[in-house]
């Protein structure tokens, strides 16, 4: 299955005020899709809609907290009211918190799992339902390199991306026993990003977050796109994201050391910073950027030392 173009596509993208959610709604839009915004900054969704309007394309703005079924489910609706039908659903919102699992309070773990797994979860449900009665479609999920290879200060943001990817194996293995030959699941596998993620992410490390080698935010937009147009199971994104993988899979233990020792200094070159719930529980004013900044801090860390 593969697509030439996206020209009247009609492309839910949840995630979509920042990073490369956002970056990807504009490609589309550019590309004659019909893009559908969701993410909980209605005033910035709004504005996006907008802008994609100006320049020719087709949007609609549609604010939801994906943890909340009921919104995931008005979202969908929202599309089919406008558009007539959803070809593609784009699963990417996804949050983060970086610190010790001990350190970090149970409720952000709960939070992050409400996001990051159950309101996947919600999305798939109403995408794969529509997909089924159309009968076609394209899901793609975002995941990350953690949903092959676990990373240390992000234990339940690894956790849930790995369930991402299980997610998304299994629904393929159901889809293919129920002849669905049609409708595919994709899972885009980016490595660390340079994207608001990073200032969005509850942080109780005890400095700025920051990773090693962080990946330019459109490697990971020209993948979404790519997933549209021909989606694939696992579509780990970049050089570095390929090798960890084949890394993980030949040897798994030299590996997860290694992770964690990058993970670690990484860190440690960081200035200091308090302890935070940054965005997930309320969005954030001033970051409804595609970049986040970070690599710019980490130049000017490293240069001080």
């Amino acid at each position: 299955m593969g697509r030439k173009n996206l020209v009247n596509a009609t492309i839910v993208i949840t995630g979509a005020s920042s990073g490369f959610g956002r970056g990807a709604a504009i490609r589309l839009a550019e590309m004659g899709a019909n893009v559908v915004l969701g993410a909980r900054r209605e005033a910035e969704l709004k504005a996006l809609a907008a802008d994609i309007t100006a320049s020719g394309g087709k949007a609609l703005a549609v604010a939801v907290d994906v943890s909340d079924p009921e919104q995931v489910a008005t979202l969908a609706d929202s599309a089919i009211q406008r558009f007539g039908h959803i070809d593609i659903w784009i699963n990417n919102v996804g949050v983060g918190a970086l610190g010790f699992f001990w350190q970090i309070p149970v409720a952000d773990h709960a939070r992050l799992i409400d996001v990051n797994l159950k309101g996947l979860i919600y999305g798939a449900h109403e995408a794969i339902n529509h997909f089924i009665s159309q009968g076609f479609g394209v899901l793609v999920n975002v995941g990350s390199v953690d949903s092959e290879v676990p990373l240390a200060y992000q234990a339940s943001y690894a956790a849930s991306k790995a369930a991402v990817l299980s997610l998304s194996r299994t629904l393929n293995e159901e889809l293919q026993l129920n002849q669905f030959k049609e409708i595919k699941v994709a899972t885009v596998m980016p490595w660390a990003v340079d994207t608001p993620w990073w200032t969005h992410a509850a942080n109780y490390t005890g400095h700025a977050p920051r990773m090693a080698a962080m990946d330019d935010p459109k490697i990971v937009i020209d993948a979404l796109v790519e997933a549209c147009l021909n989606p694939k199971e696992e579509m780990p994104v970049g050089w570095k994201a390929h090798a960890s993988t084949i890394s993980h899979n030949l040897f798994p233990d030299t590996t997860e050391k290694m992770s964690a020792t990058v993970a670690r200094r990484s860190i440690e070159k960081a200035q200091p910073q308090p302890h935070s719930t940054g965005a997930i529980y309320e969005p954030m004013k001033g970051t409804a950027t595609i970049e986040g900044g970070i690599r710019a801090r980490m130049k000017q860390e490293d240069e001080k030392k």
